[in-house]
């Protein structure tokens, strides 16, 4: 069979898994595609990448796709969100200054207390808390502002945001250049292991269904040619589906460090895959069963409720309206694009394309177009519900 060269940007993180499985393991091979993947040094690079036609797919931090529809930041394209590659993923850290201070406040570290948490924060921090994350429209930064605003001593002038690339974060942290960062892995990890740093809490205790990457095409692209985003779509379900089987991980990590890949050492991709976190040097792990997910509960469907969440913060932001952003973003998020490629293989999927999100305290069973699925859980930390549908913006 003649392949299809197709090339596919990416970062060197943990949740980039499902793109090198489906090379390494010949997924991409067996849907007729000569993947090539890309590695980027940062997330401006990929999106300028993209954006330019250099690469065919990213592998993209959620609220990018939706952003550059929007016409944000500095290279405004159409972008589709063909899938989701992950969900959660992402560690909050401190200095291990930061750390001392908050313990002195009678603070316990059990790396599931969002509340409690941010609590310490304030009351240890610097009057203005200097933050790393990886891009302005990331995940990370929405999952941190969703959490810390609902502490009753925030406010904005409290929090400064700083753009850090992932590979950068543990030597801001350890320079003294910041207090506290939000990344995804293996960088939580590097900083813990390299500059003494302190992970205080995991993305998926703020929510614990949050899609982290997604897999990104240019809109006309991907319009153009159906045949390799279908291809697509479908290598990555089947390498999802073989990592989130436990008796995989070793090999995966085994892949992963390889120098073209990550250039890491087990030790360092290990923790997010076995989802045995590592807080502070010389600690025992926790386990952490949430911690990242490529496959379980439809992990991998573009829900256009979520890009709706997204596009709901990136309004507020930017000063759009609202409902027009929610249109926008919904059209980004290609659920009618993903059917379509799955459907073939006799998938099952959710019957809709939008649920209300946060409504799910356990694993519960939804009406799908086989019968029923289970999804779940997918509360916010706070309780709150986004039901895309309504008239007005919950209140957060």
């Amino acid at each position: 069979m003649r392949l299809t060269q197709v090339q596919c940007g990416y970062l060197p993180l943990v949740d980039c898994a499902p793109l090198i499985i489906a090379k390494e393991l010949k997924f991409a091979a067996q849907e007729g595609l000569d993947l090539t993947l890309v590695k980027q040094p940062s997330w401006s690079a990929l999106r300028d990448m993209l954006a330019l036609g250099h690469i065919d797919f990213a592998h993209m931090l959620a609220p990018m796709p939706v952003a550059m529809s929007l016409g944000l930041g500095a290279m405004p394209s159409r972008i589709d969100a063909l899938m989701v590659l992950s969900i959660n993923g992402t560690v909050t850290g401190v200095s291990a200054e930061l750390d001392q201070k908050m313990r002195a406040c009678g603070w316990v570290n059990q790396f599931n207390t969002p509340r409690e948490t941010s609590k310490a924060l304030f009351a240890a921090a610097p009057q203005v808390l200097r933050i790393g994350v990886p891009f302005p429209f990331s995940m990370h930064r929405m999952l941190l502002e969703t959490w810390l605003s609902q502490d009753p001593e925030f406010s904005p002038d409290r929090i400064k945001i700083v753009t850090i690339p992932p590979a950068k974060m543990a030597e801001a942290v350890k320079n003294g250049a910041l207090d506290m960062f939000c990344v995804g892995e293996p960088w939580g990890t590097v900083a813990v292991q390299q500059s003494g740093a302190t992970l205080v809490l995991p993305g998926a205790s703020i929510w614990e269904f949050a899609p982290e990457k997604v897999l990104g095409a240019r809109h006309n692209w991907a319009e153009q040619n159906p045949k390799q985003c279908h291809a697509m779509i479908r290598a990555i379900y089947k390498a999802t589906n073989w990592l989130e089987r436990p008796e995989n991980t070793a090999l995966a990590v085994e892949i992963l460090a390889r120098s073209q890949h990550l250039d890491l050492p087990d030790h360092a991709i290990d923790p997010a895959l076995s989802r045995q976190i590592v807080t502070k040097s010389g600690e025992p792990p926790k386990q952490v069963d949430q911690f990242l997910s490529f496959h379980k509960s439809a992990a991998n469907f573009p829900w256009r409720s979520q890009a709706s969440w997204i596009s709901d913060r990136l309004a507020k932001w930017h000063g759009l309206e609202r409902d027009a952003a929610r249109i926008t973003a919904r059209a980004s998020f290609r659920s009618d694009i993903y059917r379509e490629a799955l459907s073939p293989l006799g998938v099952d999927m959710p019957k809709t394309s939008e649920k209300v999100e946060g409504t799910m305290a356990a694993p519960t069973m939804v009406a799908s177009t086989l019968g029923e699925m289970i999804l779940g859980p997918d509360r916010f930390f706070n309780g709150a519900v986004f039901d895309s549908g309504m008239s007005r913006a919950p209140k957060w």
